[in-house]
């Protein structure tokens, strides 16, 4: 006949228990997608501080996520008649044509091109007045590039279009790509879609700017403006739209099972960031094993992975920023709402 165990000896048999990981496999899709460098990173981050870069979500399937994203925000509706990122492209155009520098002609370096909708019409504009020299679209994502070079072939098959990959977050552009041939020639680079809000480092963002940068060169980027801690709590534009198709493209290809995830979105005050992260319902070992990678790492029920950023300026801050960063502000606007700027820079030597 079975004997019940003393109550004490129960509790402490209970409290010694080894809690039970579940194990998550990334698919074949992951392993395809990204280079071993970039799983590298994504473990680096993952362990280090419980991010997966949102910089890796414009790869593979994210590409489209993202460019049919975007396409709902350049068609018009009856409660947004324009695009804030065209709109502040053609009021600051008198500073983005080369008359600035005094420069006959500029080169546009579009760092994190994506689709290259947004510059468009911008272009279009330079080339009516035969100030565009030739326009280069950098980015994190082929798939991307891709997409941009098909659009801007169609749109202007006349001017010198030329693309490459490039982690701006993690190095300077190539002297290669931005050294200019003819003294009367600017670079321009533009960074725009607000994404110098997504980066995790914005600080080294603008100094490999700076490092790209020569005398005559201008940076340009885009960014909403704003206290994050006072955020109302409610879902808008990429933080619902963006972060649900990250969310959903994550959870599946990581392996993990729906049920024991949840997406939360919350202000970060480490970051003074509005972030999206995937939190876990249940302990999980993932196990990474790719060519020469061989890594397994637990995370426990109720730890969150940020997955999604999002960073706005308040203005003295973001020119304290760019001050460290050795750049100089020439000039900013906003849009007719005060919600977004567009900020212009110079390398503080010039």
């Amino acid at each position: 006949m079975a004997q019940k165990l003393p109550t004490s000896y129960s509790n402490i048999n209970s409290s010694n228990q080894v809690p039970i990981f579940r194990t998550a496999k990334p698919s074949n899709e992951f392993y395809k997608v990204f280079s071993e460098a970039e799983i590298l990173g994504i473990i680096q981050a993952l362990e280090s501080r419980r991010e997966i870069p949102l910089k890796y979500s414009y790869k593979g399937q994210g590409a489209k996520i993202w460019d049919s994203f975007y396409l709902k925000y350049i068609i018009p509706t009856w409660y947004r008649t324009s695009n804030v990122e065209i709109d502040l492209l053609k009021s600051n155009f008198a500073y983005l044509n080369g008359d600035y520098q005094q420069c006959d002609k500029v080169n546009i370096i579009d760092v994190g091109a994506g689709n290259s909708y947004p510059v468009k019409a911008f272009i279009g504009n330079l080339q009516k007045i035969e100030k565009i020299d030739k326009y280069i679209a950098l980015d994190i994502s082929d798939e991307l590039l891709n997409v941009s070079s098909k659009n801007f072939k169609k749109w202007f098959p006349f001017i010198d279009y030329t693309n490459y990959v490039i982690d701006i977050e993690n190095s300077r552009i190539p002297e290669n790509i931005c050294k200019n041939q003819r003294k009367n020639i600017a670079n321009i680079f533009l960074h725009l879609g607000v994404t110098i809000a997504n980066h995790h480092d914005r600080h080294q963002v603008f100094q490999n700017f700076r490092d790209s940068m020569a005398e005559n060169d201008l940076l340009v980027f885009t960014n909403e403006i704003g206290s994050n801690s006072q955020w109302d709590g409610i879902a808008r534009g990429g933080c619902k739209y963006h972060a649900d198709q990250v969310y959903g493209w994550l959870t599946n290809n990581l392996g993990m099972k729906a049920e024991d995830c949840e997406l939360v979105r919350k202000y970060d005050p480490a970051k003074d960031s509005i972030v999206a992260n995937l939190k876990l319902q249940q302990n999980y070992t993932i196990n990474f094993s790719y060519l020469g990678i061989d890594k397994s790492l637990e995370i426990s029920a109720g730890e969150e992975i940020t997955i999604w950023r999002h960073h706005k300026f308040e203005i003295p801050t973001l020119i304290q920023e760019i001050e460290q960063a050795g750049l100089k502000l020439v000039h900013y606007s906003t849009n007719k709402y005060s919600s977004h700027l567009m900020v212009i820079c110079e390398t503080a030597s010039s």
